[in-house]
């Protein structure tokens, strides 16, 4: 690594070229625009990779709207795009989109220049020092890519190291060393930079990093520490079969484990800019992705949450406020009174030490029929759990519930009404009719009337997802007056048995 004490590595963002080959993705004109304007005016990276020269009209309209921006705000050298050998058509597109920077595509290994472009070394030097030499007449600014570097490398070193030493002596600005396949674990990247950094001490080189593997991110770190002086990224980790080395995990790995590195990225629009990407690409975020995932500051285990409480026992360096994040905790089946203490704090709620234990009982109930339960659902839980007591009279102690093709659901139930059982089955024309029906027989046995049902009512907490509580509200009318129950469950029909256990206390012995 360098030894100087500070030492600043340039972050090039390829989402919109390179992140751009995620299989199925496809950004309009107006959709990288306004990435690129959030990536270089709010992430703040160095500089971005927008696109190929050449692709079609619509990605030559994208880039100059680009440029065009970026002129205006005196950012054009900050915007790049890849270019290849084809004696001049990129330069003359690059010349009509009055792009400032372009990113030469050439071969890094020798297989893939015998066996793709079937050239010799010193043809494929010439056409480059072409590219650079008539992209420098018109003021343009030329980097150069070494296309399968890591292989080069592996299999083919002394040319690469006579491609590098040939490139040093020409008017180029970076020379860009992508992994192009994922090959390369940290151990060799190390070795192989280590060695191409010593002998050419004066140039810049970037890394371009390929997470087949599953290195991406380590890469990218060994790369850093080794004294690399630029890194490409995507937003994500979008890019090619596994992906690209993901930005938000490498800018906060360099910041957290290699102080003395300066990077300008704002780690505070990371969440932001992340989600924005995979609104457009339609990539979604994995919840336990880290930094941007939507469970990476959540804690569910209520001894965690405890720990919190009292210390602060499960932080690390990684807290969410640094992404304008906050830290959730979300209940479940290992949910303990801690969770539920820190949800209601935040809701501004207060209950007593017994409306705690009953709450945290059924929390724990219902995360044993489903993933978690929100903190939207909460208010619904208390409220179902406070109002309803233990002295309930009529009890329905159990019920089966059943769904066949071809035949009317069925149900058969078990209900207690003071110190007496009975039971009946019946059908229906949905599983709660089947229990209505069944109901019904019941209590006409015991020359008893039930009230008239006279609407029925389901909705999900707001704010919860679709997998979340059912709420299910019944409007009754008896002889005397109107009246409603709920229910709550994550069950539709169990919510719905609920509240009719509620409506049937409610008439016993009027």
């Amino acid at each position: 690594m360098s030894n100087h004490t500070e030492r600043k590595v340039e972050i090039l963002d390829t989402t919109l070229r390179d992140g751009e080959q995620t299989s199925g993705v496809s950004f309009t004109a107006t959709e990288k625009l306004t990435l690129a304007k959030l990536l270089l005016n709010e992430l703040k990276v160095d500089r971005i990779e927008v696109a190929s020269a050449r692709v079609s009209e619509g990605e030559f309209e994208a880039v100059k709207s680009i440029v065009k921006w970026a002129t205006q705000n005196k950012l054009s050298n900050k915007v790049e795009v890849l270019t290849f050998l084809d004696n001049g058509q990129s330069l003359q597109w690059l010349l009509q989109s009055k792009v400032k920077v372009q990113n030469i595509l050439s071969k890094g290994s020798l297989n893939h220049l015998k066996h793709q472009l079937k050239q010799t070394p010193s043809q494929h030097f010439q056409k480059v020092k072409q590219s650079i030499e008539s992209a420098n007449d018109h003021g343009i600014i030329s980097n150069v890519y070494l296309e399968d570097w890591s292989n080069g490398m592996k299999h083919s070193r002394q040319y690469v190291l006579d491609y590098i030493e040939f490139l040093a002596a020409q008017k180029t600005k970076r020379i860009l060393l992508p992994d192009t396949l994922g090959i390369l674990n940290p151990s060799q990247l190390s070795d192989y930079l280590t060695e191409i950094l010593e002998l050419y001490p004066h140039t810049h080189f970037d890394f371009h990093g390929h997470n087949d593997y599953d290195f991406g991110v380590a890469n990218a770190f060994e790369a850093v520490k080794v004294g690399i002086h630029g890194l490409h990224l995507t937003i994500n980790g979008m890019g090619e079969r596994a992906g690209n080395a993901p930005l938000e995990s490498v800018v906060v790995v360099i910041k957290d484990f290699l102080p003395s590195i300066k990077i300008n990225v704002d780690e505070s629009a990371l969440f932001r800019v992340s989600k924005l990407v995979a609104t457009l690409s339609g990539i979604h975020i994995p919840k336990n992705k880290p930094v941007v995932g939507a469970n990476v500051f959540t804690q569910t285990a209520g001894i965690h949450a405890d720990g919190d409480k009292k210390n602060d026992l499960y932080f690390n360096d990684l807290l969410p406020e640094r992404f304008s994040r906050s830290r959730r905790y979300d209940l479940g089946k290992t949910s303990g009174r801690a969770n539920i203490e820190k949800n209601l704090q935040e809701l501004g709620l207060t209950l007593d030490e017994d409306q705690i234990k009953k709450v945290t009982k059924r929390v724990i109930e219902l995360g044993d029929k489903k993933e978690q339960v929100s903190i939207e659902d909460l208010p619904f839980i208390i409220s179902d759990v406070l109002g309803n007591g233990d002295d309930k009279i009529v009890r329905i102690k159990s019920f089966v519930l059943t769904h066949s093709k071809g035949l009317k659901p069925s149900t058969s139930v078990s209900v207690q009404i003071g110190e007496k059982l009975f039971e009946e089955n019946a059908s229906g024309d949905g599983q709660y009719d089947a229990f209505w029906s069944a109901l019904n027989k019941i209590y006409s046995r015991q020359k008893m009337n039930l009230p008239e049902l006279v609407d029925y009512f389901v909705r999900i907490p707001p704010g919860s997802s679709s997998d979340s509580l059912c709420e299910t509200t019944i409007t009754w009318q008896d002889s005397k007056k109107q009246f409603r129950t709920r229910g709550l469950d994550s069950d539709q029909t169990v919510s719905a048995i609920k509240a009719t256990e509620k409506m049937l206390n409610i008439i016993y012995g009027s």
